[in-house]
């Protein structure tokens, strides 16, 4: 049997929370089962913030005990916080793969397809 999490986050018309959707995603991915509530209105996030005496959202809740927020989360699960000062190749990568793009649009558009060989 899975385990039941309770998860609070802001989703409305005009905002989605990042954190909340990346806490719902490891929620499931972790096997809970998850209540998702939905504070659609900044009137409702304040009163949210003041009913459980927090500074932010999201919060999430397993077994009736308040686990706090994502970074919260991941500490209670056991994953290790992502070192803010290792180097990626993620940025790098993106412009490599644009600029391939680009040049294939450029070759398609000159050469009706690909360029003859």
């Amino acid at each position: 049997m899975s385990q039941k999490a309770v998860l609070y986050r802001m989703k409305s018309t005009q905002k989605i929370c990042p954190f909340g959707l990346k806490a719902l995603d490891l929620l499931k991915r972790k096997g809970f089962k998850v209540e998702d509530h939905h504070l659609e209105t900044r009137q409702q996030t304040d009163d949210f913030k003041t009913k459980f005496e927090v500074k932010t959202t999201p919060q999430i809740f397993i077994d009736d005990k308040r686990i706090g927020g994502y970074t919260d989360l991941c500490a209670y699960l056991g994953i290790p916080p992502k070192d803010k000062n290792k180097k990626t190749y993620k940025p790098i990568l993106a412009v490599f793969a644009v600029t391939f793009g680009l040049a294939l649009a450029s070759s398609f558009q000159i050469y009706k397809g690909f360029p003859p060989m």
